[in-house]
């Protein structure tokens, strides 16, 4: 009777295995389901109805202010879109309402002033305690929202070009006065889709979820110069449940950084992220990584997911970065299927990435670096593969490197310390601290959103293999 029991539980799960397969495949399937980056919206206004003018030298603040002011007398019915027609619109900041789609034509561009009086000062996040560039305030992104639900911003490639030539000059030279403001920052909002949209020329990061869930970025483009200060493209900040798909970033900065928070103040409001998928993304970037976690992480992140990531001519391409003092946690991170060419260093997680808001942070809060799986990578033209570095007294755990080729450079491809975990089919052979001859079977982060404790690595296995895993030892225990 109970062999039968068993027997029925196992084919009732290799059924479920088998469709959580077909739904791995596809980003939204996971965490995003039912989002829509086109959602019919009963009213609809055009910009130049509120006195817009398209010359790129017209400030039209007040117009599109003014829209939305008008647009937000129908949140209860049904919803309203704001269209821009071609033009260039020069704009500073203003903020969205719930219920509301920003839709561009092909040839609208949306352009951000070059006056930083049009980009007024706002608090800084309670997760940062401070600007992140400064001490004090910083400036409101030019497209901002707080506490807002069932928000698109779209169009047909439609532009939102910030002019962050101006503001990197600033930096450079030392002359801000507050932080650089994002082209899109988004707070305490849920059900938002940004899609269909070319960003160009942010002062500073482009796009900025913060205390979201329910967020989809798709189809999207990132262009900065590569050597533009800080442009990361798209940064999930103590957020939950987002996907980025389709996207294909070229800049100075990050190209996708996952964050939860900075030192004292990040583990003080504990807002972690989690529930992060990323796939078919292509970056391009000399002052960050394709994919990178922290360094601001001491919210805490996991279950992150990235798939189908080609990354060329950039510094790094996978990077976790922390330090002493950021306390936090970043675990069950599965990143697969990704290529790299003429990348200087392919991984890196480093444990001493400086900066601190003040030098009022906890030197003894530690975090927690473990479950970390990378597997089927392929790079060609690789400066290093790999510099893998824990923190004294808080060796980085469970990291495991499978199914990895890279054409290296290097005559010392692997640098590692303070770290434990697993390596198999490596080349260049990975470093002896992830010897897949110890003896013990190791422990790896398969991808899926089960205890990793249950799933063990094996050559080549996919999440799907580890789910088999899983309920198969679920059935022996049934037995």
């Amino acid at each position: 009777m109970e062999m039968g029991r068993s027997a029925l539980f196992v084919f009732q799960f290799l059924v479920f295995v088998t469709i959580f397969e077909t739904q791995c495949s596809s980003v939204s399937g996971i965490y995003c389901k039912d989002m829509a980056s086109t959602v019919y919206r009963p009213h609809s206004v055009t910009l130049t109805e509120f006195g817009a003018v398209g010359d790129g030298k017209t400030l039209n603040t007040k117009s599109f202010q003014n829209a939305i002011f008008y647009l937000n007398s129908f949140a209860d019915k049904g919803g309203a879109q704001l269209f821009v027609p071609a033009g260039r619109w020069l704009t500073g900041g203003f903020n969205l309402i719930s219920h509301l789609t920003l839709s561009l034509d092909k040839d609208a561009v949306i352009i951000g002033s070059p006056d930083s009086s049009d980009w007024p000062p706002m608090d800084p996040l309670p997760s940062y305690g401070r600007g992140r560039e400064l001490p004090g305030k910083r400036h409101q992104s030019l497209i901002f929202g707080w506490n807002l639900t069932d928000v698109i911003i779209t169009g047909a490639n439609g532009t939102i070009d910030g002019q962050g030539v101006v503001w990197w000059d600033w930096f450079h030279n030392h002359n801000l006065n507050y932080t650089r403001p994002h082209l899109i920052e988004l707070m305490y909002s849920t059900n938002v889709v940004i899609s269909n949209l070319t960003f160009k020329n942010s002062p500073f990061w482009n796009i900025h979820p913060v205390y979201c869930s329910q967020v989809l970025v798709e189809h999207v483009t990132i262009l900065a110069p590569l050597d533009s200060p800080n442009t990361d493209g798209i940064n999930p900040d103590s957020s939950t449940n987002v996907c980025i798909n389709h996207c294909y970033v070229r800049n100075g900065g990050d190209v996708i950084a996952i964050k939860s928070g900075w030192d004292q103040y990040g583990i003080s409001f504990a807002r972690p992220s989690s529930n992060i998928s990323i796939s078919n993304i292509t970056g391009e970037t000399r002052g960050g990584a394709g994919i990178a976690i922290g360094s601001e992480m001491s919210g805490g992140i996991s279950e992150v997911r990235a798939e189908g990531v080609r990354i060329v001519n950039s510094l790094h391409g996978i990077r976790v970065k922390t330090a002493p003092g950021r306390g936090g946690y970043v675990t069950n991170v599965y990143v697969a299927d990704v290529s790299m060419h003429n990348v200087s260093m392919a991984i890196r997680i480093t444990g001493n990435y400086g900066e601190h808001p003040n030098n009022n942070y906890d030197r003894n809060a530690l975090p927690v670096i473990s479950s970390i799986t990378i597997e089927n990578v392929v790079g060609a033209s690789v400066g290093v593969a790999g510099i893998l570095e824990g923190i004294q007294g808080d060796n980085f755990s469970s990291i495991c490197i499978s199914n990895v080729s890279l054409s290296v450079q290097s005559r010392h491809p692997w640098s590692c310390s303070l770290i434990e975990g697993y390596s198999n089919s490596v080349t260049p052979e990975s470093c002896e601290q992830l010897s897949s001859n110890s003896g013990q079977t190791p422990v790896c982060y398969s991808g899926v959103s089960f205890s990793p404790s249950l799933i063990h690595a094996h050559p080549h296995r996919n999440s799907v293999g580890g789910l088999v895993d899983f309920v198969l030892h679920l059935a022996s225990n049934i037995v």
